[in-house]
């Protein structure tokens, strides 16, 4: 009976020892929003024209308030370096906004883009940049 319980005593210790450990958080998961440019609600760039950009991915939204005097709401997103992404043959395909990645190809998540709460018909490198509205990048899946 001894060698029975010093037994399960041991493979209680390396299961602990072992298995457990990779079984809790990941030291290498992080939160997405470490790698974003912006964390908070800021004030951007310069410029006549004044529109209101939110950037919304992993259940948080924040509020940019981008100046700039760029013609389309991408040149000035890209001179601001808020988006990256890839030409295509639809125009722009961004891929990344404010530091966060959405790769559809790795997991089905695309940035969407909304002008004053709709979806839009336009890329924005084809959307005019206009003072007062809001446009908004949502991660989405």
């Amino acid at each position: 009976m001894k060698k029975i319980t010093a037994l399960l005593l041991a493979l209680l210790l390396a299961f602990t020892v072992i298995l457990l450990p990779s079984c809790g958080d990941d030291d290498t998961a992080t939160d997405p929003w470490d790698s974003a440019t912006y964390k908070e609600d800021a004030t951007v760039g310069e410029g006549t024209k004044t529109f209101t950009l939110e950037v919304c991915a992993y259940d948080k939204t924040i509020k940019l308030t981008v100046k700039t005097d760029k013609a389309t709401v991408g040149e000035a997103l890209c001179a601001l370096n808020l988006i990256e992404g890839e030409d295509g043959d639809y125009g722009l395909y961004v891929k990344k906004v404010n530091g966060i990645l959405a790769d559809y190809d790795e997991d089905q998540t695309y940035w969407a883009f909304y002008i004053n709460g709709e979806y839009a018909v336009s890329g924005v490198d084809t959307t005019v940049a206009v003072s007062g509205a809001t446009y908004k990048l949502s991660r989405e899946k």
